[in-house]
C-alpha cells in the first residue's frame, strides 16, 4: 500500500469553516499525487460518462483560459476533445469547476468536468447559484453563503487557496455521484470485513481567480487509500480517533458516518 498523499485528520475533525489557506501558486496542480492511480480511468470515463461528468452552460472565453492555466502546467491537451475544458481535465486528475458572477452579482456554476464527485450530481448542481450548492449542508446559512462570496469577489489573481475534506467509505470506487451503494455495501458487510472495506476519501480543493475573465477556477482532487494505509501507527490512530469522535452530530449525519460507525469501531479496535 502507498502512503497517502493527504492525512486532514490530524488536524482535527471536519468542520463546515472554509479552513482555506494560501499556498505557493507553483503547487497549485503539481505535483500531481493521483496521475498515476486515476487518472486513466478517469480518462475513459470522460468519455463514456460524458453526459454525467460534463456539463458547459456557455462561456467560451473563461473556458478557454481555465485550459490554458491548466495547460501551462500540464502540458498540451489533445485536440480530439470536443471542449478545451475537457482536453484540460484528460491532463489532471484534478476535478474542475468554473463559477463566475451573474447579474446580481451571485457566483453561479457554470461549467465542470467532475468525474469523481463526493454524493453529489452535476446535472442537479450546474447552474446554481452559491446557495444552491449548500443548500443541504446543516448550518449553511445565508451567512455562510455571503462569506464564501465575498471572498470569491475580493480573491487577487494570482493567489490559490487551498482546503481539505475527508470522509470515509465502503470500497475504493471514485466516481461516486450517491453514496447509496456504499452505505448499503457497509450495512452488509461483516465486522472481519472492516479494514478491507474501508476506505480513507479526501478532497484536496483550491480556489483560484484568473485574470481575463475574472472566472473562479475550483478544482477538486480526490484521493482514495485504505483506511489502514491512512493509520499506519498507533499515533495516527488515535489522531484519527479523537477527528472521528469530535466531528459535530449534525455533520456526521449530513456525511452518512452513523452508516460506517460499527466498521470504523471494529477496524480501530483491530488496529489498536
Amino acid at each position: 500500500m502507498r502512503t497517502p498523499s493527504y492525512l486532514p485528520y490530524l488536524a482535527g475533525a471536519p468542520s463546515l469553516a472554509p479552513g482555506l489557506k494560501p499556498i505557493d501558486p507553483a503547487t497549485w496542480l503539481s505535483p500531481d499525487s493521483e496521475a498515476e492511480s486515476w487518472l486513466p480511468q478517469k480518462t475513459v470515463l470522460l468519455r463514456t460518462h460524458r453526459a454525467q461528468v460534463f456539463a458547459d452552460t456557455g462561456i467560451p472565453d473563461a473556458i478557454a483560459e481555465t485550459a490554458e492555466a491548466i495547460f501551462a502546467v500540464a502540458g498540451p491537451g489533445d485536440p480530439a476533445w470536443e471542449s478545451p475544458l475537457e482536453q484540460a481535465a484528460a491532463r489532471v486528475s484534478d476535478d474542475l469547476c468554473l463559477l463566475l458572477p451573474d447579474d446580481t452579482g451571485r457566483w453561479v456554476l457554470r461549467a465542470a468536468s467532475l468525474v469523481a464527485p463526493t454524493f453529489w450530481s452535476l446535472a442537479d448542481k450546474i447552474g446554481q447559484p452559491l446557495a444552491g450548492l449548500h443548500t443541504t449542508v446543516p448550518g449553511a446559512n445565508p451567512g455562510l453563503v455571503s462569506r464564501i462570496s465575498r471572498m470569491f469577489d475580493g480573491l487577487a489573481p494570482g493567489t490559490v487557496l487551498e482546503r481539505f475534506n475527508w470522509t470515509v467509505q465502503a470500497g475504493s470506487a471514485r466516481f461516486t455521484p450517491s453514496s447509496e451503494p456504499l452505505k448499503a455495501m457497509a450495512r452488509a458487510a461483516p465486522d472481519e470485513a472492516a479494514l478491507e472495506l474501508l476506505h480513507f476519501r479526501v478532497e484536496r480543493q483550491t480556489i483560484s481567480k484568473l485574470p481575463r475573465t475574472g472566472v473562479i477556477v475550483f478544482t477538486i482532487r480526490t484521493c482514495i487509500d485504505p483506511l489502514a494505509a491512512a493509520l499506519p501507527d498507533a499515533d495516527h490512530v488515535r489522531a484519527f480517533e479523537a477527528a472521528w469522535r469530535g466531528i459535530d452530530p449534525a455533520l456526521a449525519d449530513y456525511k452518512g458516518w452513523p452508516v460506517y460507525e460499527r466498521l470504523v469501531r471494529t477496524a480501530l479496535a483491530q488496529l489498536a
